[in-house]
C-alpha cells in the first residue's frame, strides 16, 4: 500500500501548485491605432492674420544676469509675443483640430520634440507635442536655467539645468491647450506647449499660413490659439480627397 500513498501524495503536491497568472484583456488585445486612408484623406489650409496697430517690441533688460548680457554682445534682445509679417501674417499661432476625431487613437511618435534655451530665451516660443511623446530640453547657454511648465491637466514640473548638463527629458501624459513655461531664474523667458492626442496641429510662421494634411473625411472644429489674443474656432467639413480652407483674423 505504501506506493499508492506515495502516488497520491505526489498528485496532491502537483495539484496544489499555484496557477499561472491569467491573461488580462490588455494582454490579449493589442492597441488598435487609427490609420488614415491616403486615397480619401483631405486637408485644411488657411492663414492667420493680424489687423491692428503695429505691435511694439519690448526690449528685455538682462542686467540681472551679466552672462546673458554677454551672450548678446551689446545688442538688444526683445520680447515679442506678437510677431507680424509683411502681409499681416501672424506668427506663433497654434492651429489644431479641436473636435471631430473622437474615438480615434493615433500612434505616438518615437522621435522627441526639442526645446532649447539659447541666448537666455526659449526656442521655439510656441510648439506642439503629442501626449506621451518625449520632450528634450537643451541648455545651449553658459548659464543655469530653471525650466518650469505650469500645466492644469498634467503634473507641474520644475527643474534646474546647469550649463553643458545633459538634456532634461519629460512627457506630458494628457492633452492640454496651452501649457505656459517660465524660467524661475530669468523672468523674461516664456514658452507655450500644446499637448495633443492626435497629429493634426501646427504653428504659424510670419506669413501666418498653415496646412493640416492627411485628414480623414468628416466634420471638424478648427481652432487657433495665440498667447495674447486667445482662441478662435470655426466649423469645417472635410470631404473625401478634397482640400478645405479656413482663415482667422485677430483685430
Amino acid at each position: 500500500m505504501r506506493p499508492v500513498f506515495l502516488v497520491l501524495a505526489l498528485l496532491s503536491v502537483a495539484c496544489s501548485k499555484p496557477d499561472a497568472p491569467a491573461k488580462t484583456g490588455q494582454d490579449l488585445k493589442a492597441v488598435a491605432y487609427f490609420h488614415v486612408d491616403p486615397v480619401t484623406a483631405g486637408s485644411v489650409s488657411g492663414k492667420i492674420t493680424y489687423d491692428g496697430p503695429k505691435p511694439q517690441k519690448a526690449a528685455i533688460s538682462m542686467t540681472a544676469d551679466a552672462d546673458c548680457e554677454r551672450i548678446h554682445a551689446g545688442h538688444p534682445a526683445y520680447d515679442e509675443p506678437v510677431v507680424v509679417g509683411p502681409a499681416k501674417g501672424l506668427a506663433n499661432a497654434f492651429v489644431y483640430v479641436k473636435s471631430g476625431l473622437e474615438g480615434k487613437r493615433f500612434e505616438t511618435p518615437q522621435d522627441p520634440v526639442v526645446l532649447d534655451q539659447h541666448g537666455c530665451m526659449y526656442t521655439p516660443r510656441v510648439f506642439g507635442i503629442r501626449a506621451g511623446q518625449m520632450l528634450d530640453v537643451k541648455n545651449s547657454d553658459p548659464v543655469s536655467h530653471n525650466i518650469h511648465p505650469e500645466p492644469s491637466n498634467n503634473r507641474e514640473w520644475n527643474q534646474q539645468q546647469s550649463p553643458q548638463a545633459p538634456d532634461l527629458q519629460h512627457k506630458f501624459p494628457r492633452p492640454e491647450i496651452m501649457i505656459p513655461v517660465k524660467c524661475n531664474v530669468h523672468r523674461w523667458m516664456h514658452a507655450y506647449i500644446g499637448v495633443m492626442d492626435h497629429p493634426y496641429f501646427t504653428v504659424t510662421g510670419p506669413d501666418g499660413a498653415f496646412e493640416l494634411k492627411n485628414l480623414p473625411a468628416g466634420n471638424y472644429t478648427i481652432a487657433v490659439w495665440h498667447e495674447k489674443f486667445g482662441e478662435k474656432t470655426a466649423p469645417m467639413h472635410v470631404a473625401a480627397s478634397q482640400a478645405g480652407a479656413v482663415s482667422f483674423t485677430y483685430p
